[in-house]
């Protein structure tokens, strides 16, 4: 039994590899082996699977289901609001939750691996330790000992660093807060942020070689994306977003509000409706060029799409707005979707400029997107 499930591990895996080839995602022959070679069921024994009604189910290695939904190009969430109990929870029965820990898309951890342009013998810090599959795929072509792997949940690390022994992968697995790095093991030549950050840690920086790379995903609920830097050895680095779109979980210091907690404080609120010739889906939809725009002038700003059509932008301040059949009505000290239609104009004059046409320059003192060239005066803070 065991021998026909390593069979068909080994079939799933070739054809995962195959779809990832297909996509015409960058991936040489190292990280093709990698995909090849890495069990990816032995990091994902279980995982939760999202019922229509927005409730969580366990789905074991026991289900027939399970084999065939490790090797499928989609992500696995392994953990629910940060609470290890959910899991058995969920063995009874549906369970609610938000996702806090998962192996990521496949598709996406290819991208990242290879914007990280690693060489033989280059070292390299993961920030989110995960199942440990991106673990063991960096170990798989580095060596293990030139990989570390951190995350702030000490459940995880250990569910991590067993799945990854299992695995015949021994790289250095800490518990530790990602934002602070891992000092003891720097430098690094690489440093890969598998949960996303609302700004650059400084840490990672201090901890990356001069001529390093780091890449991460930005925490921004509108326009977020993968960027890729190169560190100069004092404190600063200067790089790109990245024209493939990525949507990691926060680091844990650097989650917000939740959506409904902001818009649950307006949701009765009364205001005029008014006619906008901006929707929802060009606001909001990753795949349209305007969405990184818009979210360099609506930094911090929640949405969420309802019921009955409708679509909602929240903001600590108390800014919201509700969009539905192009109309809109808004409140709070700032007016979110006049602020989206002026940005729209804007981006409409400068010629719809899409994600990969901005960069990110990072300090101790400063950091900010620029458009086209980092001299450039076109400029927005991260924060």
């Amino acid at each position: 039994m065991r021998a026909d499930l390593e069979r068909e591990a080994r079939r799933l895996r070739g054809r995962l590899v195959d779809e990832l080839v297909d996509e015409g995602l960058p991936l040489d022959s190292g990280w093709l082996a990698a995909f090849e070679d890495v069990p990816r069921h032995m990091f994902l024994p279980w995982l939760f699977e999202q019922l229509p009604s927005g409730a969580w189910t366990l789905l074991p290695h026991t289900d027939e289901r399970w084999l065939r939904i490790v090797y499928a190009n989609r992500v696995a969430v392994t953990q629910l609001n940060g609470d290890e109990s959910r899991r058995d929870s969920a063995l009874a029965g549906p369970v609610d939750g938000v996702p806090t820990s998962s192996s990521s898309m496949p598709a996406i951890m290819a991208i990242m691996l290879a914007a990280l342009d690693v060489r033989t013998g280059d070292r390299v810090l993961e920030i989110g330790a995960g199942t440990g599959y991106n673990a063991a795929l960096l170990c798989h072509r580095l060596g293990e000992h030139r990989v570390t792997t951190v995350d702030v949940d000490p459940a995880i690390v250990a569910r991590a660093a067993q799945h990854l022994a299992a695995s015949g992968f021994h790289p250095t697995c800490v518990a530790a807060d990602g934002a602070q790095g891992y000092p003891a093991n720097a430098p690094y030549d690489r440093v890969l942020g598998t949960c996303s950050v609302s700004t650059i840690p400084l840490a990672w920086l201090e901890q990356t070689a001069p001529g390093g790379y780091v890449v991460t995903t930005l925490n921004r609920p509108i326009g977020a994306g993968l960027v890729k830097l190169t560190v100069d050895g004092e404190r600063h680095a200067t790089g790109r977003v990245l024209a493939d779109d990525g949507r990691f979980m926060p680091l844990r210091a650097h989650r917000g509000p939740g959506v409904h907690e902001l818009i649950n404080k307006v949701r009765d609120v009364t205001a005029p409706v008014r006619p906008t010739g901006l929707t929802a889906t060009r606001l909001l939809r990753p795949a349209d060029r305007f969405e990184f725009f818009a979210g360099l002038a609506l930094p911090h700003v929640l949405a969420w799409s309802g019921g009955h059509g409708e679509t909602w932008l929240a903001h600590a301040d108390g800014s919201w707005a509700c969009y539905a059949r192009h109309s809109v009505r808004e409140g709070g000290p700032r007016q979110l979707w006049a602020i989206a239609e002026g940005a729209y104009e804007r981006w409409l004059a400068l010629d719809t400029p899409p994600r990969e046409r901005f960069g990110l320059t990072v300090g101790p003192d400063c950091q900010e997107f620029w458009l086209d060239d980092p001299d450039s005066t076109i400029r927005w803070p991260l924060t």
